[in-house]
């Protein structure tokens, strides 16, 4: 089984191992721990989009008509029932899976990647300056960086295209889309039909789920283009439990959610150890 979406509350209140992460600094890494996503709730109608039909070279409606979303926006979906990893929390979706990328050392959690079908997409949250946004900078230097990379009108505004080697000698195509947010960038990179077929099922489907998450920039002091901390996954049944045992008792810290981490990651270390695991009907969670 995979995990099923609860879809956002409007206004009313998803490839394979070719998936590669893209660094601010330009710089392409491999993702790593394996997680299988398991649920079987079914997912609340939509009854509008999430991003702008139309592709277009600006992003605009953010925080207000679509996501990705901020924790203070006043529209934000309700995601009391999604799956909290520190930086950000995820929406369910049916039959997606997730892998969670860790430090190789310390085993901080630095990203996670969402595949649905043939199909996925990276997700990655960075610090990002009080009074600009960080996307236009990043897709330049990109640009700059990567000869073969090429930007286009997309779901979320101006979007690349940049061809990735992989394992095997193999070259994919992605397609890489940032979003910025109050003091954070949002960043997708998507492999498979979502960076290759703007009008598959896939496409919309992980389009939907990136416009969705819910994003917690926190108040550490971090420098633009830090990766924003993050934990391993945090089940909302778990959320629950742990404050109604703070409510019962203030003192006890035996079911603490694990504390966001202070500081930048380096998302240069990552471990290579590879593991499915799973916990209950809802989701797999790194231990």
């Amino acid at each position: 089984m995979g995990l099923f979406g609860f879809g956002r509350k409007k206004h009313d209140p998803q490839a394979d191992d070719t998936a590669k992460k893209v660094a601010a600094d330009g710089k392409a890494h491999d993702t790593d721990i394996d997680a299988d996503a398991d649920n079987t709730h079914a997912s609340a109608p939509v009854d509008e989009p999430s991003f702008p039909e139309e592709p277009s070279t600006d992003y605009e409606g953010r925080g207000e008509e679509y996501g990705p979303w901020d924790t203070a926006d006043e529209d934000a979906p309700d995601y009391d029932d999604y799956l909290d990893l520190g930086a950000f929390y995820l929406p369910f979706l049916q039959d997606i899976e997730l892998r969670i990328k860790a430090n190789r050392s310390s085993q901080q959690v630095l990203g996670c990647t969402v595949t649905y079908k043939s199909s996925s997409v990276e997700i990655e949250a960075f610090a990002a300056p009080k009074t600009m946004g960080l996307w236009d900078d990043v897709r330049g230097d990109l640009l700059s960086s990567n000869a073969k990379a090429s930007e286009q009108p997309g779901a979320f505004g101006m979007e690349l295209k940049l061809p990735v080697s992989v394992k095997g000698g193999k070259t994919v195509i992605t397609r890489i889309a940032g979003v910025d947010g109050p003091r954070w960038m949002l960043r997708g990179i998507f492999s498979g039909n979502a960076a290759i077929n703007p009008d598959s099922e896939e496409t919309k489907t992980l389009n939907e789920f990136f416009a969705d998450i819910v994003v917690e920039r926190g108040d550490e002091p971090l420098a633009p283009r830090d990766l924003i901390p993050m934990h391993p996954p945090v089940a909302p049944a778990e959320r629950k439990a742990t404050k109604d045992q703070e409510s019962d008792d203030t003192e006890s810290d035996s079911n603490e959610i694990p504390k966001r981490p202070k500081g930048p990651f380096d998302s240069d270390q990552q471990t290579e150890v590879k593991t499915t695991l799973a916990r209950g009907p809802m989701f797999s969670e790194v231990r």
